[in-house]
């Protein structure tokens, strides 16, 4: 197992600063979500996301050509799909309380937000994968996913 002390205080900071943007624009900002998110962020995806990236590297190694650079980009895209945004959407319920508001109408709602961002998100993960050395990937991603949580909260909220 990877231990990157850096990797999980940004983790922490940076998602809970995109989940805490999101909830102040909803006017829904609670304490417990905010730490909720730190946690989640600075354990659980400061973990895999990384690990998910050195699988990448191993898989499809660095070439020149934009077949092997549009694949490790596809990859990236592939791991932050429609699931994992439902389950991002189920921790920011979890943390801030909602337990009634978890429902399979997340899915929906989160493979509308995966399909609407696949251009924005594609062009990020190309530039991540292919232009960053590896200990700078998972920052720049998670500055992306703080973006991202934005944009995931308010398309929670337009799918209501």
């Amino acid at each position: 197992m990877y231990f990157n002390y850096r990797n999980h205080l940004r983790g922490a900071l940076i998602y809970a600063a995109g989940d805490t943007a999101a909830a102040l624009l909803q006017h829904d900002f609670s304490w417990s979500r905010l730490l909720g998110v730190a946690l989640v962020a600075g354990t659980v995806y400061a973990w895999e996301v990384p690990t998910y990236f050195r699988w990448i590297d191993r898989r499809v190694p660095h070439r020149p050509g934009w077949t092997a650079q549009l694949r490790r980009a596809s990859l990236a895209l592939a791991y932050f799909n429609p699931l994992w945004i439902a389950r991002h959407f189920v921790f920011i319920r979890l943390a801030s309380g909602h337990l009634d508001t978890i429902t399979w109408a997340l899915l929906p709602m989160a493979a509308r937000s995966f399909l609407l961002n696949v251009p924005v998100s594609l062009a990020v993960n190309y530039f991540i994968q292919n232009k960053l050395r590896p200990d700078r990937r998972f920052l720049v991603s998670a500055l992306f996913s703080g973006v991202m949580a934005v944009y995931y909260a308010l398309s929670a909220t337009w799918g209501q």
